[in-house]
């Protein structure tokens, strides 16, 4: 799967866009809104919006704290067996302090990453402090002229390139969920 992204500052042409894809068989998991205007995507029917934790770095920035960290607790506990103040002083103080800087790292990672635009998205911030708005799609190889037949229908509408996708099982998995959630407990 490939991602293509688009440029436009009318969410009404972009929920109708959204809804040609839809009719053409790509799946609502497959296509985002990027914008500052959440309330606006929201209020509209088709258009759906990346929810605020995905906007922002914090999966990548936790898991890279979290690396540190283990790094860190190996350190903590290398330096109490090769010091040998574990028989004076017992393992506690080295297992605590290996949980402490092991769980210290990963939270400041977390909160480095939640303050940092996330990497796919970091290109568009001009844009969107401009009040226009990123639409991407996530297509398969043979998609790909649909979405050229049904994207030349909106002049408007200025390509932004692409980039790597979701694989498409994740992309699946993400619209089942998301039925299950809405339809079975609404």
């Amino acid at each position: 799967m490939r991602r293509h992204y688009f440029i436009s500052d009318n969410l009404d042409d972009l929920n109708r866009l959204e809804k040609r894809l839809e009719n053409r068989g790509v799946l609502h998991s497959q296509i985002r809104v990027l914008s500052k205007d959440d309330a606006g995507v929201e209020a509209r029917e088709h258009l759906h919006n990346i929810k605020s934790i995905m906007k922002y770095d914090v999966v990548h920035g936790t898991m890279l704290g979290a690396l540190v960290g283990v790094v860190l607790a190996i350190a903590s506990l290398t330096l109490g067996e090769y010091t040998n103040l574990t028989s004076t002083y017992t393992w506690m103080p080295f297992v605590f302090l290996a949980v402490v800087l092991f769980g210290f790292s990963t939270w400041f990672g977390g909160y480095h990453g939640i303050q940092t635009p996330h990497k796919d998205f970091r290109k568009f911030e001009s844009i969107l402090n401009e009040g226009k708005h990123v639409f991407y799609v996530d297509i398969d190889l043979e998609q790909e002229l649909m979405l050229e037949e049904v994207t030349s229908i909106y002049p408007e509408l200025e390509k932004a390139g692409t980039g790597s996708s979701a694989p498409r099982w994740v992309i699946v998995w993400q619209g089942k969920a998301i039925d299950i959630a809405t339809h079975t407990f609404p």
